[in-house]
């Protein structure tokens, strides 16, 4: 059979056809790419082609000085936070949310909601100019990074999977922010500011008194943290079933008491050589456990336990775990404060 040869303008438009099919090809690639973690914006959709130019400029050593180390982490090093562990993560409180690093306003309370993905959201920023915006393709994926507009510091990422009216999803590291609630005229200073931090120790009734006998504590709450079950009651975590332990979150200001100062204090406060109870207190919910909020605390809990087991003081073994934090579940209202409401002598002696 004889080849019939192909007329040039067939060749060029099947050529055009496949150029239009790969280009299509390629846009699916990125939608697809792009939409697996959620975002279909870019930060030039975001930002609507603002140039980024922070005003805020300070040496690294600067930074260093002024923040927390857990700010300088999240801000200068474009760190996250341990899910559930910020200290704004499950705070509704009326007011204003500010930049840790340089004071301006980014967010109100108003705009504020529960995502249930562990850190604080918003659904749009005081002022579309306080923000700014950048691709962020970093850990295989593509996600839209939030930056302060005047320092240039790390906020955290927006996701196209929120609420209306807008569609966006703040994803907010508690770090990057001070609050001041409403009511209040003068913006938190952007030096040394509030942390947090997590023990367990027994009955959280006696172990919340003390620490809140500690000066540079702010505020503590009892709840409970380290396990499986959502939402538990005070019944369920009784029957030793949920994996949650009876614990208090510290609040607390790191320019009057370290966290060194708080481990130290927590190891005084109980035998942290008993394993699942805590004097007459038996159950898995009695654990011994310090539950970091960042690298740096994690460190300092180590070399503390460390150097109380090189002491020789204890006659057994420390047991107190060490663990990443975990969601924390604040306790029934009747627990809050207990001993200040019933005075039970028997619950700090």
């Amino acid at each position: 059979m004889t080849e019939i040869p192909m007329k040039i303008p067939i060749k060029l438009a099947i050529l055009a056809v496949c150029i239009v099919l790969g280009n299509a090809a390629w846009t699916g690639v990125n939608a697809l790419r792009h939409g697996a973690s959620g975002v279909r914006t870019s930060a030039q959709e975001a930002q609507g082609e603002k140039k980024m130019t922070p005003k805020v400029q300070k040496t690294d050593r600067e930074w260093k000085a002024e923040l927390t180390p857990e700010q300088y982490a999240v801000m200068r090093q474009c760190g996250t936070e341990p899910a559930f562990s910020g200290k704004y993560n499950d705070f509704f409180q009326e007011g204003t949310y500010f930049c840790a690093a340089c004071g301006i306003p980014l967010f109100g309370s108003e705009t504020k909601y529960d995502h249930k993905t562990g850190w604080p959201s918003f659904t749009t920023p005081l002022d579309p100019s306080a923000v700014e915006y950048r691709d962020d393709d970093s850990h295989g994926m593509h996600r839209v990074e939030v930056r302060c507009a005047v320092c240039g510091a790390h906020l955290g990422h927006v996701f196209d999977d929120g609420p209306a009216p807008t569609g966006r999803h703040y994803c907010i590291n508690s770090a990057a922010m001070n609050f001041v609630p409403a009511g209040a005229s003068k913006p938190p200073a952007p030096t040394k500011t509030s942390e947090v931090a997590t023990f367990a120790a027994g009955c959280f009734w006696g172990v919340e008194y003390k620490f809140g006998q500690v000066k540079g504590v702010l505020d503590t709450t009892v709840g409970y943290t380290g396990g499986a079950t959502g939402q538990p009651t005070y019944e369920e975590v009784c029957t030793g079933q949920t994996g949650h332990a009876e614990s208090v979150r510290v609040t607390f200001d790191s320019s009057v008491v370290s966290y060194e100062d708080l481990v130290r204090k927590f190891f005084s406060f109980h035998d942290p050589t008993q394993v699942d109870r805590q004097g007459p207190d038996l159950g898995t919910q009695y654990r011994s456990v310090i539950f970091y909020h960042s690298e740096e605390q994690k460190r300092t809990a180590e070399r503390v336990k460390s150097d109380l087991e090189a002491s020789k003081t204890l006659r057994n073994r420390v047991a107190t775990e060490i663990v990443r934090a975990h969601e924390f579940f604040k306790a029934e209202e009747y627990h809050q404060k207990y001993y200040q409401k019933n005075k039970i002598k028997s619950c700090i002696f």
